[in-house]
């Protein structure tokens, strides 16, 4: 869960008031789901992130299995 945290944190460097501004989170949610990023608002953020949280939520518990790994490597 802190990794997922973590993440989000550092992906909204800049936006954290306004998520759906961030360039980062624009282009990924343009580029997962087809959306054009200049389109993104508030609110079809957040129909996206309703619509597709079982796959954000594995995509987060993998982006923490990633960052566990690279510790125990350095």
């Amino acid at each position: 869960m802190f990794a997922s945290l973590r993440f989000l944190w550092n992906a909204t460097r800049g936006y954290r008031l306004r998520p759906w501004r961030s360039p980062y989170l624009r282009w990924r949610v343009e580029t997962y789901s087809g959306q054009r990023a200049e389109a993104l608002t508030a609110k079809s953020v957040a129909s996206f992130v309703w619509a597709s949280r079982w796959e954000l939520l594995s995509f987060l518990r993998w982006t923490g299995t990633v960052q566990r790994e690279a510790r125990k490597r350095s």
